[in-house]
């Protein structure tokens, strides 16, 4: 089965690009929506695997599609925000309601392309340094500390090791040679870590890292 698509964008030449890029390689756009309320009618009538997510259109925009879309059960589909600016306050936001990360308007069609697959396996974090730049800016501290224990206390001190160097960046190869383990062992580690916080990926993982005070802006090398 290729990996399908769902497109949206107020611009019809945006969209148009983007499909052109992606049947190129073989990703099937099953539908395209020029505003957030289209995106999820679309997205509950085709189940995509990745949603490719524009923040700001006329009536419902891109954070609160995201979030209906992430809320509504459809959990093997994953929210791709497109953004002009890499460092838009309102990606902040999206990330939060629920994407799994997000790329540049100006991203090459090869970076689209791999973006796009890479998004859908879960396996890597998506930007790692740009993505750990907005979240350090805009993520919320207030109280956070307090809920830390709340938060993590299910994790072992492994674990929340592996979530804070994580948390800076690290793939998985890094994380393996920092910590001197196999990949498959963190990779494992990775897995329990976002099953037991009940986390979709590793973008919610570094943002759920800087809300609850595990690490912060500074805090990491």
């Amino acid at each position: 089965m290729p990996l399908r698509a769902v497109i949206v964008d107020d611009q019809a030449l945006v969209r148009t690009g983007f499909r052109m890029i992606l049947t190129a390689d073989g990703i099937e756009v099953v539908a395209e929506a020029a505003d957030g309320a289209e995106a999820v009618a679309a997205v509950r009538r085709t189940r995509p695997d990745v949603v490719l997510m524009d923040i700001r259109m006329p009536g419902t925009d891109g954070i609160e599609a995201t979030r209906q879309i992430v809320s509504g059960g459809a959990d093997d589909t994953r929210v791709l925000i497109l953004t002009t600016y890499d460092l838009d306050h309102y990606v902040y936001a999206a990330l939060t309601a629920g994407a799994s990360g997000f790329l540049l308007k100006d991203v090459t069609p090869e970076h689209l392309v791999a973006s796009v697959r890479l998004v859908r396996s879960g396996d890597a974090l998506l930007a790692p340094t740009i993505t750990r730049r907005l979240v350090e800016r805009f993520a919320r501290r207030d109280d956070a500390r307090a809920v830390l224990h709340r938060d993590l206390s299910g994790l072992t001190s492994r674990e929340l090791e592996v979530l804070r160097l994580l948390a800076t960046g690290l793939s998985n190869a890094e994380l393996a040679d920092r910590l001197t383990l196999s990949a498959t062992t963190v990779k494992t580690h990775v897995a329990r870590i976002l099953s037991k916080l009940g986390l979709r990926d590793r973008v919610q993982a570094v943002v759920l890292a800087y809300e609850t005070g595990l690490i912060s802006p500074g805090g990491h090398d």
